[in-house]
């Protein structure tokens, strides 16, 4: 619209408005009146070229209109907060929106007074303070976290629900880059004896959570990590110090470590014999399943958006791999009869998110849309049908299955996998 156009509606717009008042007996004069339509008009945002804007602050902050939040999905020791994959960008999680999972809450601990204790099959057990660790040399890598039970609750229902996020369903999921020093590097200053094939990780809160990890495993890539996305790691992360182990399942990445014990065979705690065990179909427990498999989820479209028109859209998601580097995502716009590939954004790291993207013309009809993800082991990701025929319906671990979204011709997106079984 022209801008003289844009004046006199304006003023038309205000004649009408103070008449109006001035003729309901609202006010008495066009004083009045003008004054009632200033007090009622929406607040007028200042032109930011011509005041000045806020001054330095330690400490930044998102813009009013941005506040991602975590889901809670209960008020309790042991529980947890999901991360909001649909809003974010790019791969790396923010810290403060990095998924949760306590076993007996978050403990206070003092960065000056916390200790590793390692011993075991050792020939030097060894206290270390955060002091020492710190003198080590250290290394960032970038990783994924998952949590085992992520995507579980929708597995395990008897019925899908189809009125489900991507932040409910598979965000126990957050991406990070970790600082702090290899565990072969303190395993070699203690000194490994012969014969020892596993260590126990032992944490300091309220749970005492305990995990045996394969030595293999821990030789060769996992941490000893104090440091997240360039800052200490935050409480809820396991501050001040937490194994981390690529790949695995995220409960063997011990939080507020205080214990290794290097041993000849794994533990048996608590915490990998009553829970973190996968009961199969056949009646028999999968114990150790430690390694995530390769997975995908598309992000956007995802319940519960909806799209406004047809024509031509991104479909935009995250692939992962547990065994390495992802390097092939295939889309289905057609329930899965015919799959074609995703472009990945790099860079493609090992054991870590990779972004994809695909160009679908949406023709405004109901429409299922699927990915699957490949790693460089050859495995794909499996059906629901192929994962329920390995372990059964009964397990909420692991469940890497495809993900899949309906589109209805009102342009609403809605969880579509019960179309699939």
């Amino acid at each position: 619209m022209p801008r003289d156009d844009r004046s006199k509606l304006s003023r038309r717009a205000w004649i009408t408005t103070t008449s109006g008042v001035i003729a309901a007996g609202l006010v008495r004069t066009q004083s009045d009146a003008i004054r009632l339509v200033a007090e009622e008009a929406p607040p007028q945002v200042a032109d930011p070229t011509k005041v000045p804007g806020r001054l330095v602050s330690g400490v930044g902050s998102r813009a009013p209109a941005e506040q991602p939040e975590r889901l809670i999905r209960a008020e309790a020791l042991s529980s947890s907060s999901r991360t909001p994959l649909a809003d974010l960008m790019g791969t790396i999680t923010p810290a403060d929106l990095h998924f949760e999972r306590h076993h007996g809450g978050i403990p206070d601990i003092q960065l000056e007074n916390h200790e590793l204790l390692v011993h075991g099959m050792v020939d030097r057990p060894m206290v270390f303070r955060m002091s020492d660790l710190m003198r080590y040399p250290q290394v960032s890598r970038t990783h994924f976290l998952e949590c085992s039970g992520n995507g579980g609750g929708v597995y395990s229902q008897t019925r899908m629900p189809t009125e489900v996020t991507v932040q409910a369903m598979d965000g126990l999921l957050s991406t990070s880059e970790w600082t702090g020093v290899p565990m072969s590097t303190i395993l070699r200053e203690v000194g490994v004896r012969r014969g020892a094939s596993w260590i126990l990780a032992e944490g300091g809160d309220a749970a005492v959570m305990s995990r045996s990890v394969p030595l293999d495993k821990v030789m060769d890539d996992s941490l000893l990590a104090y440091g997240q996305n360039g800052e200490r790691i935050r409480p809820e992360q396991g501050y001040p110090l937490r194994l981390f182990n690529p790949g695995y399942e995220g409960n063997t990445s011990v939080k507020w470590l205080r214990r290794i014990e290097v041993t000849d065979q794994p533990t048996h705690t608590r915490d990998e014999t009553s829970k973190y065990t996968d009961p199969l179909g056949d009646g028999t427990v999968r114990q150790f399943s430690l390694m995530m498999d390769a997975k995908s989820v598309i992000t956007f479209p995802s319940y519960p958006y909806v799209l406004p028109e047809q024509g031509w859209w991104e479909l935009r998601g995250l692939a992962w791999s547990g065994r390495g580097r992802i390097t092939r995502v295939e889309v289905s716009t057609d329930g899965g009869r015919n799959w074609v590939d995703a472009a990945l954004q790099g860079p493609i790291l090992s054991k870590s998110t990779v972004r994809f993207r695909h160009l679908f013309d949406w023709s405004g009809s109901d429409t299922l849309i699927l990915s699957r993800a490949t790693d460089e082991t050859g495995y794909v990701q499996p059906t629901v049908e192929q994962l329920w025929e390995a372990r059964g319906p009964r397990t909420s671990y692991h469940q890497n299955h495809q993900r899949a979204w309906k589109i209805a011709r009102t342009g609403e997106v809605t969880f579509g996998l019960g179309e699939m079984v």
